[in-house]
């Protein structure tokens, strides 16, 4: 999606998403995990975007990356029918 993605093995620091409040990708990630679905929600409860909001995009898509990968696989109905 955007260029600012880095795999997670290309880097073992922290990335800071939030300057303003210091809010890393790793906390949004851990607000995620948490059951955080929304950035309003993400705001309240890491500060993230609070102050001038430069890093919502960012912090957007964060949040729809984690939960894209978190999701199950679909499971082919057909194929499961015809095992069957």
């Amino acid at each position: 999606m955007a260029e600012w993605r880095l795999q997670p093995s290309a880097r073992n620091t922290a990335l800071y998403v939030c300057i303003c409040n210091g809010v890393t990708d790793s906390q949004i990630r851990q607000a995620a995990a948490n059951g955080c679905r929304e950035v309003s929600e993400l705001t309240m409860r890491t500060g993230c975007g609070a102050t001038c909001g430069s890093c919502l995009d960012m912090a957007s898509g964060l949040l729809d990356d984690f939960h894209t990968a978190r999701r199950a696989p679909l499971i082919d109905l057909p194929l499961i029918a015809s095992a069957a």
